[in-house]
């Protein structure tokens, strides 16, 4: 603990010092990428970061004036085991992308996670994954086993493991034992008692019902909004894909109001293989662009979606259109040409998120 305590009466670090110019140089993808870290900047993200636990901050940055308006973020700093460093209002200058610098800076390791994996795949989630009731995907009812006679003479000992296939024929039609309880002792367990619950198998992933996935947007302030509304919404997750911004651009840090420290999040150059993960968790892909035929409030939106937006000049392509299960439009009822990104991807996810939960009764 000593060691992330600052010195009484060191000086706080200048701009000019190794581990600010070090930390600086993380306001660039390329440097971000190479050590696997990014800065998150403000009190609202350096709160979101430290909730992640122990480990994933490493530094906090921070002026005299921004201890004393945040003492609680920097005492949850030194209680995890985070450096904490004095910096001066220079430094804090160096290390911000904003015009008017709160003074504290999180050093943090990036969010993304990769995509495989990301969200669990429709036979992963199990029955509820194609919309069974609750109860189908829950361990089976109880079962009491039934009494039975004795073994004959002859029959295999009770728990031996099946025969072989390759085994002769008269020996895989042997009888089945048929007292559960010499079984279970003989595998060291205790045998059940009548009634007793019986374990079902492991309890599966819970199935994703929303996804917002980013294909090609260019503006880190509406990636940051549309993470924002995601999460806001209750989204399982949010992908970036193609050639997306990168979600630790301090921009797109400061939109998310601390979102992007709150759910999980993939990169994928590949746009396919965002979409077939998609698709491979069961969810319907529905794309957002101006010219399609559907309308959003034409369509039933109580079914698990992964809600596909493209750039804010362009839209999707065609290709990423081919291969949504169905594009939407949003209408538009006054005389507004169109509503950009971020707007119209909250009508969109707040539509699914509203209408799954009144279909599941939340």
């Amino acid at each position: 603990m000593s060691a992330n305590t600052t010195r009484p009466g060191a000086d706080p670090f200048t701009e000019r010092t190794p581990r600010v110019v070090a930390a600086r140089r993380l306001t660039r993808r390329a440097e971000r990428e190479k050590a696997g870290r990014f800065l998150a900047e403000g009190a609202n993200a350096v709160g979101a970061a430290l909730s992640r636990g122990r480990g994933f901050v490493h530094e906090l940055f921070v002026t005299g004036r921004a201890e004393q308006a945040y003492p609680e973020l920097v005492a949850a700093a030194r209680e995890a085991g985070v450096r904490v460093s004095p910096v001066t209002d220079r430094a804090a200058v160096a290390l911000s992308e904003t015009v008017t610098p709160q003074g504290i800076v999180a050093v943090c390791d990036l969010v993304d996670r990769p995509l495989d994996g990301l969200l669990p795949t429709a036979a992963a989630a199990g029955p509820a994954a194609a919309g069974a009731p609750a109860a189908e995907a829950a361990s089976p009812a109880p079962v009491a086993p039934a009494p039975a006679a004795a073994p004959s003479p002859g029959a295999p000992s009770p728990g031996a493991p099946s025969p072989d296939p390759a085994e002769p024929a008269a020996e895989a039609a042997s009888p089945a034992p048929a007292d559960p309880a010499p079984a279970a002792a003989a595998a060291g367990a205790a045998a059940p008692a009548p009634g007793a619950a019986v374990a079902g198998p492991a309890a599966p992933a819970p199935a994703a019902r929303l996804v917002a996935v980013l294909v090609d947007v260019a503006d880190p302030g509406n990636a940051g909004t549309v993470i924002r509304v995601a999460d806001a919404a209750g989204a399982d997750a949010v992908i970036l894909a193609g050639d997306s911004v990168d979600p630790h651009n301090g921009k797109c840090v400061r939109a998310s109001a601390g979102s992007l420290f709150h759910l999980p999040l993939a990169r994928a150059r590949d746009v396919h293989a965002a979409l077939e993960a998609c698709r491979a968790a069961g969810l319907r892909l529905l794309g957002a662009h101006g010219h399609a035929e559907t309308e959003l409030d034409s369509l039933p939106l109580d079914v698990p979606v992964a809600w596909v937006f493209g750039n804010e000049a362009h839209g999707l392509s065609a290709e990423v259109i081919a291969s949504v299960d169905e594009g939407v439009r949003i209408p538009i009822y006054g005389r507004a040409e169109s509503l950009n990104l971020a707007t119209a991807a909250a009508v969109c996810l707040y539509g699914s998120a509203m209408a799954l939960r009144r279909s599941s009764g939340g």
